[in-house]
């Protein structure tokens, strides 16, 4: 796709100072610039790129006063605010980038399903029977929907994403590669001979509005009833999810956490990386768990930022930590001590 410097001031309502018809075709950041390319500054640590960058087109502040020239070949387009509307122009971008509408050949679509307008299906995507799909969806190629499965208006499926029967999704949610939905829980019984026999998993996974999960993150299907993901959530890459836990609405966590059964996160939550929560606990709403933080009890009041594992309060930990690392000099102290008291 190319743009012109007139078209982009169109949609940032910016000023033009060069060249208006010049056209770029790609992004880049001011430092890597390159002929045909947009860039943006908003952080003046990186000004001096400014006066020597190859990009086409760079969005800058319209009070920015520039202390020399810059390359002929570079056309600036002034806005009030050089961050947001490089935002603005990546969400345009990925809008139309994603645009993709119609059913790609080889794929398989169960005579039963029901795809609403405007839908695009990739190649060697499967839908199964009894499935329907809203308006608008965008399903990548080699993505798997099982049966009874339910997927809400604008809401994309990257390559690749599995949803296991029954599984219902909202609309306006992002799924990327590799992300998997309605997978087994983690069920097993052992027998007198610690022999372990699977609990059929019969429930489903609920996924409401305005989710986006990142890639290769699996959350299970509950024993019976739901796993339920609330509206707004948002899940980074490599996070688990297990069977009936319930995540409050607008929480964030972060990769590589782990959440086990039946575990109840509030809304406006959040985790930092590799954070750990043991099951059938409940974390109330607005906690903030540092990285690698352990969760093996219930936290009760809301607002709490914790860390730790197990996890207390940040305050007392940061102090504690404090005394953990001086205790080789606390230890040396302590036995001249012992000496001298000989």
């Amino acid at each position: 796709m190319e743009f012109s410097a007139e078209q982009i001031a169109g949609i940032l309502n910016g000023e033009i100072i060069g060249n208006s018809q010049v056209k770029v075709n790609k992004l880049s950041k001011i430092e890597e610039g390159e002929p045909q390319s947009i860039s943006f500054l908003a952080n003046m640590a990186y000004e001096h790129y400014l006066y020597t960058t190859d990009a086409s087109i760079v969005i800058i502040n319209r009070d920015l006063k520039l202390q020399k020239a810059v390359k002929g070949t570079c056309t600036l387009i002034k806005v009030d605010n050089a961050y947001e509307c490089f935002a603005k122009l990546l969400e345009t971008y990925q809008q139309m980038k994603g645009s993709k509408i119609g059913i790609e050949q080889p794929s398989f679509i169960s005579e039963s399903a029901k795809l609403g307008e405007n839908c695009y299906v990739g190649a060697f995507a499967y839908i199964g029977e009894n499935v329907s799909i809203g308006n608008n969806v965008k399903i990548y190629p080699n993505t798997y929907i099982g049966d009874n499965a339910i997927i809400g208006d604008n809401t994309i499926l990257f390559a690749g994403v599995k949803l296991m029967d029954e599984t219902v999704v909202g609309k306006n949610c992002i799924f990327h590669a590799g992300v998997v939905l309605g997978s087994d829980g983690f069920g097993f019984t052992p027998d007198e001979n610690n022999v372990y026999n699977k609990v059929p998993q019969i429930g489903n996974v609920v996924i409401e509005d305005d989710v986006e999960i990142g890639g290769n993150t699996v959350i299970d299907r509950a024993t019976m009833g739901s796993t339920v993901i609330k509206k707004g959530v948002k899940l980074d890459n490599l996070v688990h999810i297990a069977h009936n836990v319930v995540i409050g609405e607008n929480s964030a966590i972060a990769g590589q956490v782990g959440i086990a059964g039946s575990a109840k996160i509030g809304k406006n939550c959040m985790m930092g990386g590799q954070v750990g929560v043991a099951g059938h606990l409940t974390v109330a709403d607005g906690t903030k768990i540092a990285a690698q933080s352990g969760i093996g009890a219930n936290i009760k009041k809301e607002g709490m930022v914790v860390q730790g594992s197990p996890a207390f309060y940040i305050g007392d930990y940061k102090r504690a930590y404090v005394g953990f690392k001086k205790l080789p000099e606390i230890l040396d102290r302590l036995n001249k001590l012992e000496k001298n008291n000989q």
